[in-house]
């Protein structure tokens, strides 16, 4: 009798397995017919992977430069060559504010942008616009920011139907050392009016004092989640900015190599002594390593994972005046590894002025062998 009903029961769990694996065939098709739609905030984090390995192409921000829109600096070649070194995204900082005070007629300005996002969606860049060089400061920030929410206005409508996938919003590049708390308002009202018109669009925004790591770590993160945090990463600032005058007589001394050597170590500049370039000639034989770009760049990591959001490093480079070229290389490689170990990405600064990473105008020939190592090309693309 056992036997007799367990050969009973043999039917029934049969259909029962059989209705277990239809279940979960369905729900697999519907999991792929309807996927959960992705969050704000695993859109940003999904849209700053997609920025990494950046170039920064600057002319559009040379405000010293009179002829800076009658000129085509950037020829459909130089995007070639930009796409074969395996570089992914273009940011172009554009001097707006400048632009509208000196009265420039806005469609000579569009002309230039329209023309590098043609070519960004020919050759598959993704581009960042950024506003670049605002005049916004703790006193003048409550007639500023309603200029600054106009201009992105403007710029809003406009590219209102470009995808969100490939066109990108820097809000403000570099707010000076200025009040947090008035940076984060400021931040927040133009945010604000940018969302009445396009909801979908992720946005850039770095910390006061120049897009400080060290104010990025102390900023609390604004409340919309489609928001990549940037910052530019220049450390050592003694090393990388050595011999640029429009800093000052504090990175007078030049030679610095990195990493520190104490053989090729040069002289203190005689300028430098009395300013924090001073003080910074005796730390560089601790700063000037490997480990310090690694743990500078952890501050930031850390503050990506406390309040888990995505962050761009939106400018590294060095100034190459004064900087050997095995020093740039190195330290450029250098910065890229870490970058990459923390799963951050990075735009490099810049194309082809003064921290460029070739010798002479962009071309293959004119890229160091160990700047093609520093950015991994291969000679593959």
């Amino acid at each position: 009798m056992k036997n007799i009903a367990l050969t009973n029961m043999f039917p029934k769990l049969l259909i029962n397995l059989l209705n277990i694996i239809l279940i979960i065939i369905m729900q697999c098709i519907n999991a792929k017919s309807n996927p959960t739609p992705l969050t704000p905030r695993q859109i940003a984090f999904m849209r700053a992977k997609s920025l990494d390995n950046g170039f920064s192409i600057s002319w559009l921000e040379q405000t010293w430069n009179k002829d800076v829109l009658t000129i085509k600096p950037i020829k459909n070649s130089d995007f070639e060559l930009i796409k074969k070194l395996g570089f992914k995204s273009i940011r172009l900082p554009v001097a707006f504010a400048y632009f509208q005070t000196n009265k420039v007629p806005v469609e000579k300005v569009f002309a230039h942008i329209d023309e590098v996002l043609k070519q960004c969606n020919k050759y598959g860049f993704k581009l960042i616009i950024d506003y670049h060089y605002g005049y916004l400061d703790d006193n003048n920030y409550l007639t500023e920011t309603p200029k600054i929410i106009d201009q992105w206005l403007v710029l809003t409508k406009r590219y209102i139907r470009e995808s969100p996938e490939k066109v990108f919003f820097e809000l403000y590049n570099e707010p000076p050392h200025m009040s947090p708390k008035v940076w984060k308002d400021a931040a927040y009202n133009i945010v604000t009016a940018i969302r009445k018109i396009d909801r979908k669009r992720t946005l850039i925004i770095g910390a006061s004092n120049f897009n400080s790591i060290y104010e990025l770590s102390r900023m609390e993160r604004l409340a919309d989640e489609n928001i990549i945090y940037t910052f530019h990463f220049y450390e050592p600032f003694f090393f990388t900015h050595q011999g640029a005058d429009w800093v000052g007589d504090q990175v007078a001394t030049t030679g610095v190599p990195f990493p520190y050597n104490v053989k090729t170590y040069p002289s203190i500049n005689p300028k430098a002594i009395g300013t924090w370039g001073e003080n910074n000639y005796y730390q560089y034989k601790n700063d000037g390593n490997e480990q310090s770009v690694h743990d500078k760049l952890q501050i930031v990591k850390n503050w990506s994972v406390k309040y888990d959001v995505p962050v761009l490093c939106g400018e590294y480079g060095v100034y190459n005046k004064y900087t050997d070229a095995d020093s740039r290389c190195r330290y450029i490689k250098a910065v890229r590894k870490n970058l990459k170990a923390m799963g951050i990405p990075g735009i490099l600064w810049d194309y082809n002025t003064n921290f460029s990473i070739f010798n002479g105008m962009p071309s293959l020939q004119n890229l160091p062998d160990c700047m093609k190592q520093a950015i991994d090309y291969t000679g593959a693309k």
